[in-house]
């Protein structure tokens, strides 16, 4: 089987896989879509277009920033679910058990919210959700804080399927991340980097998930117990480990579909090599370790620590993004590959992850952080990240599989969607970060006269995405819903 066959046998789903990832696509488009409707709501409130009470803007702010992550998440698990099982041996009833906690710990969340009047942020950070000045009431917090822990259960589930899948199948974990070559041998060109990638996510998002556990377990005991007291900097450390831990491993699982259908579009190999080996070892430990860039404004905290979190915010980033935007570049070049929608995401997704990082960089640098993280320049760099690098991803995939199954070329709805979605990105997340450049601060619902262009600017961009994906979400889900069948590779690449 050519690496570059564009829809190879054994990624076609058993009817089983594919009802569940179709749950996973359609309940993922969704709810991404009520994320967004929910995020312009909060944009035209800055902006004084609508009017939106105080009260309610921070609840739609805490199910907004919990249920977008969270949700991206999920869309990214799809990815690494969908490549993964045509080299090792997954179960399909973790994936759906991991939908299913998904579900449920999201209705809890929503509940909790627009309900309980839950409005603490996605960061629970204590002692916030038990003292809420009667805003809301402590079983609404816990009820948020077991949402949390539901899906963290699901993901937790998942991942440990995928590692034991892999140690089945190569050994051991290390095996699978291909350490045995970092310093010699010849490297099997057979080996996969979805393997290489899915273990060192597997790995470290399995710590991440177990601080988080640790974390809202510690803090559930509090609201009923209130006398177990916690110390309040190593409940944020936790926290911040989870949290900068898990939407990293969303984008190192939505990169696997760049690894794996680039090579079919541009019709070149896309080869494993030491460097790509080396950057997701590194990566591993990077990643666990650089979290204490989040703190640089707890003063509290451990020196040490604080160091070690600018260092590393210098070189976290650099080994995947480099020898993967590298390597795509290198696979693109005089290809003469053509540009249906699926490659068009995947591009788009490499120029998001690029300059994404730029603006992060900026802000981990303690002398620019102390007066630039509480400002719309943070928001402003993570919404880059979601909505232009690890969203393309996903919906890369996504256009993919309905290929697959259309056998049609692409239609005037996705030749519409892409531009509004890209033009619309990069409107919205430019006016974040001009209104972060003249210190407009974050989380604040209410705005002064001269903060409010960018509010509106970054309205009309989030206006324009939310148009787009619409009819890229549209088009994904009539797709989907054909039934499978085998396409001419040369037809479907055309």
């Amino acid at each position: 089987m050519s690496a570059t066959e564009l829809y190879p046998a054994n990624e076609v789903l058993p009817r089983n896989e594919r009802i569940v990832f179709n749950l996973y696509v359609i309940s993922v488009l969704v709810v991404l879509v009520l994320m967004m409707l929910f995020g312009l709501t909060m944009r035209m409130a800055q902006g004084t277009w609508i009017n939106v009470p105080p009260d309610l803007f921070y609840q739609l702010m805490t199910a907004h920033g919990a249920g977008m992550v969270g949700t991206v998440g999920l869309a990214s698990s799809a990815v690494m679910w969908f490549f993964l099982r045509k080299y090792v041996r997954l179960s399909l009833a973790i994936f759906a058990t991991n939908y299913v906690l998904f579900v449920l710990g999201a209705l809890a969340i929503l509940a909790s919210v627009f309900i309980g009047k839950y409005a603490g942020a996605w960061t629970f950070l204590y002692p916030l959700p038990v003292h809420a000045m009667n805003v809301w009431s402590p079983h609404a917090a816990a009820l948020f804080m077991l949402g949390y822990l539901l899906i963290g259960v699901g993901f937790l589930l998942f991942y440990l399927d995928a590692m034991l899948a892999m140690i089945r199948v190569y050994g051991n974990l290390g095996r699978a991340l291909g350490l045995q070559w970092l310093f010699g041998g010849n490297i099997d060109p057979a080996h996969p980097k979805t393997v290489v990638a899915s273990a060192m996510v597997a790995i470290t998002n399995s710590i991440g998930t177990l601080a988080g556990a640790v974390v809202l377990v510690m803090c559930l005991v509090n609201i009923y117990f209130p006398a177990f007291t916690l110390n309040a900097l190593l409940v944020k450390n936790l926290t911040y480990l989870f949290g900068h831990m898990f939407i990293n491993a969303s984008i190192y699982m939505g990169v696997i579909a760049v690894y794996e259908l680039l090579p079919r579009y541009s019709g070149r190999p896309y080869a494993i090599s030491r460097p790509f080996l080396w950057s997701w070892a590194a990566s591993l430990v990077m990643v666990l370790i650089v979290y204490p860039h989040h703190l640089m404004m707890d003063y509290a905290m451990p020196q040490w620590m604080v160091i070690m979190g600018q260092i590393i915010s210098y070189c976290a980033g650099l080994p995947v993004f480099t020898v993967t935007v590298y390597g795509a570049l290198t696979n693109i070049y005089r290809s003469g590959m053509r540009w249906p929608t699926p490659a068009k995401l995947l591009i788009l997704s490499m120029f998001g992850w690029a300059a994404g990082i730029v603006p992060a960089i900026i802000d981990g640098t303690i002398t620019v952080n102390k007066v630039m993280h509480n400002t719309q320049w943070v928001p402003g760099h993570f919404h880059f990240y979601l909505l232009l690098g690890v969203l393309p991803m996903v919906l890369a995939l996504m256009f993919h599989v309905i290929g697959s199954r259309a056998q049609e070329p692409d239609r005037a709805t996705d030749k519409l969607g892409f531009p509004l979605y890209l033009v619309g990105g990069l409107v919205f997340v430019f006016a974040f970060l001009a209104a972060g450049h003249d210190s407009v601060p974050r989380r604040f619902a209410v705005h002064l006269p001269q903060w409010l262009l960018t509010d509106q600017v970054g309205s009309i961009g989030a206006i324009l995405v939310i148009a787009g994906m619409l009819l890229l979400a549209t088009r994904i889900v009539t797709g989907l819903l054909k039934a499978p069948v085998h396409a001419d590779p040369a037809h479907a690449a055309g």
